[in-house]
C-alpha cells in the first residue's frame, strides 16, 4: 500500500525530507551510481561473524564538488526569499542571467536549507546539465543555521565535509524503469496452472460481485520501474578522492572512470548506473564502529 501509486516518477531529483539536528552539519550531499565492487571490512554488527573480517557487495557513488549558490529561508511552510551569492559564473551553469538578492526579515526565519547545484561536467558520464536541489542544515537553532549557511555561500562541498566511515545514510533514488508489465512480475503473483484456465499469467479474480466494479488493490498489469525509493540504513565503508583506488581496470560497465571523489556503500542501491542519487543523515539507525573497507576488489568486470 505504500508504493501506490506505481506509476512513473515524476522528476529524478526527489524531494528528501530532511529530520531535524541539533549538530552543526550538512545533512546530505548528492552523486552519481557508477557501479558496484566487492569490499572487505571488519564486521563489529552483533552477527554470528562478529570480530571477523568478511566480503561483501558494495555499490560506488561519485560525487563531484557540489556548488553552494544560496541559502532558502522558510517561515515554516512559505519561502521567504533566497540569499544568493554574487558568483555571476556558477549562476551562469544554471542558465541564470538576471538575480538578485531580496532582503530576509531573520525574525521570522524558522527554517534554513543551503541551496546547492551538482556539478556532472566534472565527470565523464556526458552529462551538462547542472542539477539544483535542496539540503538540510542542523543546527542548535535557526540563527546558528542560517550563520553557518551564510559561511558557506559561493563554497563547494565535498563528501568528506559531510559523511564520514562508520556512518549509516539514506539513499534517494529513482529505480530502474522495466515498463509496462504483466501481473506476475509487477506483484509476484502466482502462475495459474495449465488446467485452471486458458491462461497462466493473469490473476485468477478480479474480484467481488459486490461493489461491482475492481478495485484499485487488485494486481493488474502496469508500469513497472522508474519509481522514486528510499533504501534505508546503508552503511557508509569508505570515503575517498582518488578514483584509482575504486576503478577496475577498464572502468565500471557503462559508467567509465570515477574522476572525483566517491563513497563506498554496503550493498545494493536502486536505480542503473548514471543515475542521481541522493544521500542523507539516516533518519533512523545508529553509526557503527570503524567498519572502514580494508579491500576493495578492482578486477575487470568488462
Amino acid at each position: 500500500m505504500a508504493y501506490r501509486p506505481r506509476k512513473r516518477a515524476i522528476n529524478q531529483n526527489a524531494s528528501v525530507y530532511w529530520k531535524p539536528c541539533e549538530a552543526k552539519r550538512i545533512l546530505g550531499i548528492s552523486g552519481y551510481k557508477a557501479g558496484m565492487t566487492q569490499v572487505s571490512y571488519m564486521d563489529h554488527t552483533e552477527s554470528p561473524t562478529k570480530g571477523q573480517e568478511i566480503m561483501s557487495a558494495a555499490t560506488v557513488i561519485e560525487i563531484p564538488p557540489l556548488f553552494v549558490y544560496g541559502v532558502r529561508c522558510y517561515d515554516g511552510y512559505n519561502s521567504l526569499g533566497d540569499v544568493l551569492t554574487n558568483d555571476a559564473t556558477a549562476m551562469k551553469k544554471m542558465n541564470v542571467k538576471k538575480f538578485e538578492n531580496k532582503a530576509v526579515d531573520e525574525s521570522l526565519v524558522k527554517e534554513v536549507r543551503l541551496l546547492v547545484f551538482v556539478q556532472p561536467d566534472k565527470t565523464g558520464i556526458g552529462k551538462k546539465h547542472a542539477e539544483c536541489m535542496e539540503l538540510g542544515i542542523g543546527g542548535k537553532d535557526v540563527k546558528e543555521k542560517l550563520e553557518y549557511a551564510k559561511s558557506l555561500l559561493g563554497k563547494e562541498l565535498r563528501v568528506k565535509d559531510v559523511f564520514k566511515p562508520g556512518e549509516l545514510v539514506d539513499l534517494i533514488a529513482v529505480t530502474k524503469g522495466k515498463g509496462w508489465q504483466g501481473a506476475v512480475k509487477r506483484f509476484g503473483t502466482s502462475i495459474q496452472r495449465p488446467k485452471a484456465t486458458a491462461k497462466r499469467r493473469h490473476i485468477g479474480t478480479l474480484g467481488q460481485w459486490h461493489p461491482a466494479y475492481i478495485l484499485y488493490t487488485v494486481p493488474q498489469a502496469g508500469q513497472t520501474g522508474y519509481h522514486t525509493r528510499t533504501e534505508m540504513n546503508k552503511l557508509v565503508l569508505k570515503v575517498g578522492d582518488n578514483g584509482n583506488d575504486v576503478n577496475p581496470s577498464g572502468g565500471f560497465t557503462g559508467y567509465g572512470l570515477v574522476k572525483n571523489d566517491y563513497v563506498i556503500v554496503k550493498g545494493s542501491i536502486p536505480g542503473p548506473v548514471k543515475r542521481l542519487v541522493k544521500l542523507r543523515v539516516a533518519v533512523r539507525g545508529a553509526p557503527q564502529k570503524d567498519p572502514t573497507a580494508s579491500y576493495v576488489s578492482k578486477d575487470s568486470i568488462q
